[in-house]
């Protein structure tokens, strides 16, 4: 094989192989919600849902729910004295996420005035 027909050879094999390897940007956004977005959205909505049973709703209008990361509820509170009045009574509203939501596995709630 002369080197001509061996350079047209690799030149048609790399183009076959990086078209099968192209995925339709719909089908990677469909996996990806199907398997990482969803689950972490039922897990994560259970834990919203139980925040706003827990809380009075006096307090509740004046916090929310910013993220979870490793086990850490974040919270953001619009006053240090509603931070202050959710520090108080932190470890029982922990005690109580931990309990209602068990696969979320939280460890810490963190409050932060925004």
């Amino acid at each position: 094989m002369d080197e001509d027909t061996r350079l047209t050879n690799a030149v048609q094999w790399r183009r076959k192989r990086k078209a099968s390897s192209a995925v339709r940007l719909d089908q990677a956004v469909r996996e990806l919600v199907d398997e990482q977005i969803s689950p972490r959205q039922a897990r994560f909505s259970q834990v919203a849902e139980a925040w706003s049973r827990l809380l009075p709703a006096p307090l509740s209008r004046h916090c929310e729910i910013a993220g979870i990361a490793g086990g850490q509820l974040d919270v953001q509170v619009d006053s240090p004295s509603h931070s202050y009045e959710l520090q108080l009574c932190s470890s029982e509203l922990l005690e109580e996420l931990q309990r209602q939501c068990p696969k979320v596995r939280l460890t810490k709630i963190k409050f932060v005035v925004v």
